[in-house]
């Protein structure tokens, strides 16, 4: 009796592990990506999702707001108060992009070495202060530097958001998390015109002072008071969230070090900038960023083409509401089928050819209904392709956390460029056809579907070279 019961619970043991086996085995898709089934796992990624979301969405809807407010502003007094010609206001945009791309990298750098909430919340609050400041400038001068100014104030956000993304979301999830980051944007662009027209229509003259500067006052205050929440609510790591269990954070590392293709140890800031800055799929990546940056700037000459149709400044500022509310949509459609279905290269391809259709009749039309259309075309078919594109630079250059942050800075600073010299691509003297702009945004879209063919086929090259290196590799790069 005592002999036979051992060999009964090891009987017993080995029909559990073969269950187990059975139930617990991952089922991989073609990329090495398996479902969420576990549901500590799922109950984490929901928390991070209330947790970390919806504050990096807000930062991202004051940093467009405020960013956008002399967009706005140019439809009210601004032009004339502060007796702008020729190209100043184009410059004045592209100058705020300058800084972007001065501070995008080196902040990178630090944030991978210091408490993202603390940086990212500290910084918001200079961007506060200097929006602030715009209300009380007097010239052109005074505008530069604080647009310049501005620009160095904010580069640390939109790349430290996706940094902080990629460390807790894992390649099927990561692109409707930019989308709903990406939302923050587009949510700014649809109401800030109308939240402008508010401000023009009640508080312009009031106590002597244009609408515009109220605009300025008013959203920079805000975003002060959004800056000292973020202080509290923004994550730093997996295994550094105050609102994380020890638990919790151990699944948040692990299952991110599961999900990336080729993880390493962590290492230098200089090892990381050597080794984003020597791969080629960082460059690909950049030129794809720029080349779609092109492509959307019109987000800063919106209101002024579609007022270019006929429309007084008031039904210009609604009438720029329902284009971005349909790329509200598209944008999280497009990011959760592609997380969905764990593909990028047609996503981005698909979006990208209805844009190209969209330019083409705004190039080609005066019809004032046929323009319109055009601009909600080109406008919903252009935001899905930015949180994909750099969804997936996250999940190819995420090899050390490292080389992931400074890789990601890097693309965003030379996507960046585009915004410099975009800008003159959009004179008053085009009104409002704007031929040149239109025929330039269908080249740079096309160029983008380019760069992701380049890429799909780099990525599958690169995956028959882990598949003959090791037989039994299912981690491969996604495409």
């Amino acid at each position: 009796m005592g002999a036979t019961q051992p060999q009964k619970v090891i009987a017993v043991a080995v029909d559990d592990v073969g269950l187990s086996d059975k139930i617990e085995r991952p089922q991989h898709d073609k990329f090495g990506a398996t479902a969420k089934n576990d549901p500590q796992e799922i109950a984490l990624v929901r928390k991070v999702d209330w947790h970390m979301m919806p504050i990096l969405a807000l930062m991202y809807f004051m940093s467009s707001l405020d960013r956008n407010a002399l967009v706005n502003g140019k439809i009210n007094t601004l032009t004339k108060d502060l007796h702008l010609q020729g190209y100043q206001y184009n410059t004045c945009i592209a100058i705020t992009f300058v800084g972007l791309i001065v501070g995008v990298v080196p902040s990178n750098m630090i944030l991978s070495r210091v408490r993202p909430s603390w940086w990212m919340s500290g910084w918001m609050m200079a961007w506060a202060l200097i929006t602030t400041l715009n209300c009380i400038v007097k010239d052109y001068q005074g505008l530069i530097v604080c647009r310049f100014l501005l620009g160095i104030a904010e580069a640390p956000f939109y790349p430290g958001a996706q940094y902080l993304i990629s460390m807790f979301y894992t390649r099927k999830e990561i692109a409707t998390r930019m989308a709903l980051l990406w939302t923050g944007n587009t949510a700014a662009a649809a109401f800030g015109g109308l939240i402008a027209a508010g401000v023009f229509a009640n508080l312009s003259g009031a106590h002597g002072m244009g609408g515009w500067r109220w605009l300025f006052l008013i959203q920079g205050i805000l975003t002060v008071v959004i800056a000292i929440a973020a202080f509290f609510l923004l994550p730093n790591s997996p295994l550094d969230t105050p609102w994380l269990t020890p638990e919790e954070r151990r699944l948040a590392y692990d299952r991110i070090a599961r999900d990336t293709t080729e993880k390493r140890i962590s290492t230098t800031i200089w090892t990381g900038l050597r080794e984003a800055v020597t791969d080629r799929r960082v460059w690909i990546f950049a030129f794809l960023q720029q080349f779609h940056a092109g492509a959307a700037n019109f987000k800063n000459f919106l209101p002024t083409a579609i007022k270019g149709l006929g429309f007084s400044s008031t039904v210009t500022l609604v009438l720029v509401c329902p284009p971005y509310l349909l790329a509200v949509f598209t944008n999280l459609t497009a990011s959760w089928s592609s997380g969905r279905f764990n593909e990028r290269t047609w996503h981005i391809t698909i979006q990208k050819f209805i844009s190209i259709i969209g330019f083409a009749i705004g190039a080609a039309t005066t019809n004032v209904g046929a323009r319109y259309f055009a601009f909600i075309l080109f406008v919903g078919s252009t935001y899905g392709v930015n949180n994909i594109s750099l969804g997936w630079t996250a999940a190819v250059i995420g090899q050390t956390d490292e080389k992931k942050a400074i890789g990601l800075a890097l693309v965003n600073s030379i996507g960046n460029i585009a915004f410099v010299y975009t800008p003159y691509l959009w004179p008053d003297s085009d009104t409002p056809q704007f031929v040149v702009a239109m025929s330039s945004s269908c080249a740079f879209s096309a160029a983008v579907i380019v760069c992701v063919w380049i890429m799909r086929w780099d990525l599958q090259r690169e995956n028959r070279r882990i598949k003959a290196s090791e037989i039994e590799a299912v981690n491969l790069y996604v495409y």
